[in-house]
């Protein structure tokens, strides 16, 4: 029999997030980056991203990362997350000269049509990748104020040996006082270029530790050595079949794991796709068959999901819900420019499950 998924019973933070925070150039007017002269910043992480969906609808989230304190990006960030509603607990560190510690730089812009979006990351003397449990106090975080779900992204995990020090040993500390774990992983091959065996051997502890895992086939292979699906067709209806199969496999090596999922995407050009989820809990499965969707700026979709699955579970919802509300606030997310979603209400969210993009008076 499956294990139901439960909230505990009390907490001061519905979700937190540790992340490594960042800024995202972004040209104007869906230009390409290369040929551009004019960008919009943004503050961005994935996670905060995730957490966003969240904080915007009301429920307390908390952040823990790492700031430049001399840095103006710095104080952005800051200010950018507080006007998210969201509280953060920030290691504070100088940037010790030009050539010092810093934040991120994502450079990405949002394609058109038949051009493709393309990223470009400067990660250089990232200040995040210093984060470690020795900075911040764990057991108050999670012993005294509580928490509802933690959500961990393969992103953070695998940036540094001290950021995923830091992922596990909030995994563990998070079972041992019965708060969810949420495991994005998230597989990126420039993070684990040369670091195989030890990342291999950390996502399988975090793994270990979740409640719920998200990912696509890729990332459950890479991340985890689960067995691929068998060669096939690339349609997204063989893709929710092998999925399914991957699970079962993926269930049989953690057994304790309580809620799988995962987006289907079908890029038809930069502006349509076909977007589609599929969540597994108690024995049973809950599909969103693909449709089309309209897309400014693919960034932070896949993170929209995440973040409303979250949301609706943290709000007592039924599995199916959870799905709808995760579909839709990933279909919300790339109409946005920025990473992530910041709904009025949930109403305007379910507009979109629904289909109804007439005007609201």
């Amino acid at each position: 029999m499956a294990h139901s998924i439960t909230l505990r019973d009390a907490y001061k933070y519905a979700l937190l997030v540790p992340t490594s925070m960042g800024t995202r150039l972004t040209p104007v007017g869906r230009q390409p980056a290369h040929s551009s002269t004019t960008f919009q910043l943004q503050a961005t992480s994935a996670e905060s991203n995730v957490g966003s969906v969240s904080s915007f609808l009301g429920l307390p989230v908390n952040v823990l990362t790492a700031i430049v304190s001399t840095s103006p990006f710095g104080k952005f960030i800051q200010r950018d997350l507080a006007g998210r509603g969201m509280t953060v607990d920030a290691k504070e560190v100088p940037q010790d000269g030009p050539w010092g510690a810093r934040h991120q730089i994502n450079i990405a812009d949002s394609g058109c049509g038949s051009r493709r979006p393309t990223v470009s990351n400067d990660r250089a003397g990232e200040v995040g990748r210093s984060l470690k449990p020795e900075d911040f106090d764990l057991d108050a975080k999670f012993s005294q104020e509580g928490v509802g779900i933690v959500h961990l992204s393969g992103l953070i995990a695998a940036l540094s040996p001290d950021t995923g020090r830091l992922c596990l040993a909030i995994a563990e500390k998070a079972k041992a006082e019965k708060t969810l774990v949420s495991f994005d992983l998230n597989h990126r091959a420039s993070f684990w270029k040369g670091r195989e065996d030890e990342l291999a051997q950390l996502f399988h502890q975090i793994a270990d530790c979740a409640d719920i895992l998200v990912g696509n086939e890729e990332d459950f292979q890479l991340c985890l050595g689960i067995e691929g699906p068998p060669p096939g067709g690339k349609g997204l209806a063989t893709k929710i079949d092998s999925f399914k199969e991957m699970i079962h496999r993926t269930r049989e090596k953690y057994p304790n794991v309580k809620l799988f999922a995962t987006t289907l995407r079908e890029v038809i050009n930069a502006d349509t796709h076909r977007w589609g989820a599929i969540l597994w809990h108690q024995d049973q499965w809950h599909v969103v068959e693909p449709r089309e969707i309209k897309v400014l700026d693919r960034i932070g979709g896949g993170d929209g999901f995440v973040g409303g699955l979250l949301y609706g579970l943290l709000r007592g919802w039924e599995p199916e819900r959870w799905v709808q509300f995760g579909w839709a606030s990933g279909a919300l997310a790339v109409t946005y420019l920025t990473d992530y979603i910041q709904p009025a209400n949930e109403q305007e969210v379910w507009a979109v499950w629904a289909g109804d993009a007439r005007v609201a008076r």
